[in-house]
């Protein structure tokens, strides 16, 4: 038996979230990456406060990614483990070199609007297979990433105009 047998999903719903989350956990992956070479990688009068920032930012990405790929396997779909297959499929690229804080910190905001429209499309195509407990942890991303987008946002406006 499959495991969407016992929790009522409809398989064909299962089959048409799991490779939208699949996706998702690909962005969610690269992003990851992302962030830690921006934790290693940052320089400057930020340093200290943005080093720390980006550690917490990377250890949420990795519970998300777990929370991600375990959601994958209850509806009875096999989470991909390879960057090289990540890499095909993300719409988050790869980036690498990058120490200045205004770079990294529009890099992170952009990662952030990708993931969030992915996670509404793919919980607007959960509900429609009433697929409630996927929309609930979409939501729940969505609410926490929205606050560090602000977050990070206001951060720039300051640096914005301590620059001029």
């Amino acid at each position: 038996m499959a495991i969407v047998d016992y929790t009522g999903i409809k398989k064909e719903g299962a089959a048409a979230i799991v490779p939208e989350l699949g996706k998702l956990l690909a962005d969610l992956q690269i992003f990851y990456a992302n962030m830690r070479g921006f934790h290693w990688n940052i320089k400057g009068k930020a340093f200290f406060a943005l080093h720390a920032k980006f550690e917490d930012q990377y250890d949420y990405l990795a519970d998300k990614v777990d929370e991600v790929a375990e959601r994958i396997l209850m509806l009875d779909g096999t989470p991909e483990n390879n960057f090289s297959e990540y890499l095909k499929i993300s719409s988050i690229k790869e980036v690498s070199g990058v120490s200045c804080e205004i770079e990294i910190l529009n890099s992170i905001l952009d990662s952030y609007k990708t993931i969030i429209a992915k996670e509404r499309s793919i919980a607007s195509i959960a509900a429609k297979y009433n697929d409630e407990a996927t929309v609930s942890l979409l939501s729940d991303y969505i609410k926490e990433q929205e606050k560090t987008v602000w977050m990070l946002v206001s951060y720039l406006a300051a640096q914005c105009k301590d620059a001029k």
